[in-house]
């Protein structure tokens, strides 16, 4: 570690420790209900910020506690006032949502999660340039802060999760849910067998221009696209031609089934990676790859060009929605 890197992590640290006093200039109430996760998502992005040691990282950070503090301070002290001397009147069946959606909205900020789709992997159900935002709460993991807020939610086959890349945990996918602990997943000529029952996935989307005995048989046996996690998977999960989910972890597949890197190719996922589910495309923009991964000068002037014409209006809230597969009889020479 260098002199530079090694004071970048101390202000870092010192940053993350100053949290926990500032937590407490939060209204009494709303830290009560949410002061633990809130710590949970903060420990996590410091831990994210000192790995990267990025300053400018730390300081958009800064600005987003400050924003939520501020949001927060100044709604639950129009909610005191608003309150005051009418605790006898109960408030209208509008009033009531308007305000739980104002609390899960804009004062549960750090429990949401805005992520842009960048590549092709989930077409059919996501597409390149859909902005949507992910609540961090809903697959929060057993015993986590965020399981303490809300009733906990196991995942299910055919779930859409965000999730920590396996491979470089500094980026989030987002996939579909095909196998979980136990499961015996493999894929004949594209479709996917598990437990010894074909797959019917609707979802899918099949555009293949020419045959890949890997990807549309998996698993065969490692190739050059094999990442280190991958081969992993091949040397002490693979059985008779199977692939068997290991406890705690999920397999998971693109709906854009040729050109997904997935599970096939860098194994399996930690269930403790899952960074939640996804709410709602917010806006969707008809943009390159390269320009959806960072906010470049060049993209803020194509957005400024072009935010009328090629904002893809029909998409605005839509709602991704997870959906098991339907699973056929038993496949020949298999067992049920």
């Amino acid at each position: 570690m260098t002199p530079q890197s090694g004071s970048q992590s101390s202000m870092i640290g010192s940053f993350c420790r100053l949290y926990s006093l500032f937590l407490y200039t939060y209204p009494r109430d709303f830290r009560r209900q949410y002061g633990a996760a809130m710590q949970q998502v903060f420990r996590d992005r410091c831990r994210d910020l000192a790995r990267t040691a990025d300053p400018l990282g730390l300081l958009r950070f800064a600005l987003h506690v400050t924003a939520d503090w501020l949001t927060t301070t100044v709604r639950e002290g129009a909610a005191a006032f608003w309150s005051a001397g009418r605790k006898q009147t109960p408030r209208g069946f509008v009033t009531e949502w308007a305000v739980t959606l104002g609390i899960y909205l804009f004062v549960t900020t750090t429990l949401v999660q805005a992520y842009v789709i960048p590549t092709g992997s989930m077409e059919g159900t996501l597409r390149v340039g859909d902005h949507m935002l992910v609540d961090r709460v809903a697959f929060a993991a057993p015993g986590s802060a965020g399981a303490r807020i809300l009733p906990y939610r196991e995942l299910k086959h055919g779930d859409i999760v965000a999730f920590l890349y396996p491979e470089d945990i500094r980026q989030t996918y987002v996939k579909r849910v095909i196998g979980l602990p136990g499961d015996r997943i493999r894929l004949d000529k594209q479709q996917v067998i598990r437990n010894g029952r074909r797959l019917t996935e609707p979802y899918t989307q099949h555009i293949a221009r020419y045959p890949d005995r890997y990807r549309d048989d998996f698993p065969l046996s490692p190739e050059a696209g094999t990442t280190p996690r991958g081969r992993d998977m091949f040397e002490h999960h693979v059985v008779s031609g199977e692939v068997i989910v290991p406890p705690n972890m999920l397999f998971v597949l693109g709906d854009n089934r040729e050109n997904s890197a997935d599970s096939r190719y860098w194994g399996f996922v930690p269930r403790s990676y899952v960074v939640g589910k996804p709410l709602f495309v917010y806006w969707s923009f008809d943009a390159p790859t390269a320009d959806l991964q960072e906010w470049t000068l060049n993209h803020v002037l194509d957005v400024a060009q072009h935010f009328f014409t090629r904002t893809r209006w029909e998409r605005t809230l839509l709602v991704p929605r997870s959906q098991p597969a339907q699973e056929a009889g038993s496949t020949q020479g298999d067992t049920q």
